[in-house]
């Protein structure tokens, strides 16, 4: 049975991720803050899914959770966790910006690093979850394209590094997705139409046709876009 390490496994994208590994017979170390929300409970049906209880933004909690999960022979890790702020860049706090850098790009950075050794024996695979705004230019999302971005440009780099050690390294790019990541967001959100999103589960789809190609390619950068493009642009009361 093949290991796989699922971040941001609570909600949104690595939620469905890791039901999707979970039904492709992985067993699945999936990491959040918490996972007391109610949808997290499917997890309870699963004897190969094992909650890891991590706050990304701190690193050396991070350290720790690595270190107790070091005996653990991964084949798979899928950096999905992400974190976004917007809003005009000088309206965006310092503890704001620490935190997005933290969980969008530091984490995925000292995660892969951690259990390259072992994906190198597994001949293993890396999939980062990056975002279209990691391509181009994301007024009001100055902090978060630019994590993306870094992310992105570690994926390729990466890839170029250990490809010799038959390490598959994969970039994922979605666009607008319905989930819960534009709550805090006053200034835009996903459009009514259903064409104008991605949702959660397509990213899932796509990562479990990759894994089930041929060892001898990879698909090291995947763009999913909807149908459509709408954005509905809102202003909420403060």
């Amino acid at each position: 049975m093949k290991i796989a390490l699922v971040t941001g496994a609570s909600s949104g994208i690595g939620y469905e991720i890791a039901k999707t590994l979970l039904n492709m017979d992985y067993q699945v170390y999936g990491v959040a803050r918490n996972f007391i929300k109610n949808e997290t409970k499917i997890f309870e049906e699963y004897e190969n899914f094992f909650p890891v209880v991590c706050d990304l933004a701190k690193l050396d909690e991070l350290e720790k959770t690595l270190h107790s999960l070091k005996k653990i022979k991964f084949d798979l890790i899928v950096n999905s966790a992400g974190l976004a702020y917007f809003g005009l860049h000088e309206e965006i706090n310092i503890a704001k910006i620490k935190n997005m850098i933290s969980v969008n790009l530091q984490a995925p950075l000292v995660i892969s690093q951690y259990f390259l050794r072992t994906l190198k024996e597994n001949k293993g695979t890396i999939i980062n979850i990056s975002s279209v705004t990691a391509n181009k230019e994301s007024p009001l999302a100055c902090v978060y394209s630019a994590t993306k971005a870094g992310l992105s440009q570690f994926s390729k780099s990466l890839f170029e590094e250990v490809r010799k050690n038959d390490v598959k390294a994969i970039t994922i790019y979605p666009d607008m997705t319905k989930t819960n990541f534009y709550q805090n967001n006053t200034y835009f959100e996903c459009d009514d139409d259903e064409k104008a999103y991605i949702k959660s589960e397509d990213i899932a789809k796509t990562i479990e046709f990759i894994l089930n190609q041929s060892d001898n390619i990879v698909f090291t950068d995947v763009t999913i876009k909807p149908q459509r493009h709408k954005i509905k642009k809102i202003k909420r009361k403060e």
